[in-house]
């Protein structure tokens, strides 16, 4: 019946064969002729095709591999690069210039409490405390509150409970060296005196 079948459409067994085996080939064989002639020609062209399709291809994936190779190298450079210079930011930050500024600045505290002296020579460090004090203002420096203030841990620095009746718990009743932020970031707390109720 099979036969029959493949008669009925009109064409032999063997182009049925030639038509399967020609589709289940690559399509670089789909051009081979069935005549010898044109076979040994043909044979020709599809050994240095494909043979020239793939040195083609594999220098393609060598240069794909070279660049990938090289961006990967300079992104390996980049992250080297921003790693040194945040660690060379971190180093050389403001934050340690300003924070060596504060003993000048409680130098010159000390200085305006003797009240003894020529009165031109406290004006000019009056005139220096305050021109030290605007220069830290524009870096984002600023005081933290201390005396009549809540005790804040944070903030503050306990040195010394005294025990009194005059102000309430927790309360700062004095402050012995003041402590300073940079923009929100602690620079150093105050060091204080706390109320404790008895």
């Amino acid at each position: 019946m099979h036969a029959v079948m493949g008669k009925s459409n009109g064409k032999s067994e063997a182009e049925n064969a030639g038509l399967d085996l020609e589709h289940e080939l690559p399509p670089a064989d789909g051009d081979e002729r069935p005549s010898e002639s044109a076979s040994s020609g043909a044979a020709a062209g599809e050994v240095s095709g494909p043979a020239a399709e793939l040195q083609k291809l594999k220098a393609e994936r060598d240069s794909l591999l070279d660049r990938l190779a090289r961006a990967q190298a300079e992104f390996e450079n980049a992250r080297r690069r921003a790693a040194k210079e945040q660690q060379e930011f971190r180093d050389y930050a403001a934050a340690d210039a300003v924070k060596s500024l504060l003993p000048v600045i409680d130098s010159f505290e000390r200085a305006l409490q003797v009240k003894s002296g020529p009165g031109d020579f406290r004006s000019g460090v009056e005139l220096i405390y305050k021109q030290l004090q605007d220069a830290l203002a524009k870096l984002g420096v600023r005081a933290i509150p201390a005396k009549g203030e809540p005790f804040d841990p944070h903030v503050h620095e306990a040195i010394e409970m005294v025990e009194t009746s005059d102000a309430a718990d927790h309360e700062v009743l004095e402050e012995l060296q003041r402590g300073y932020k940079l923009k929100d970031r602690l620079l150093r707390p105050a060091m204080v005196k706390v109320a404790k109720n008895p």
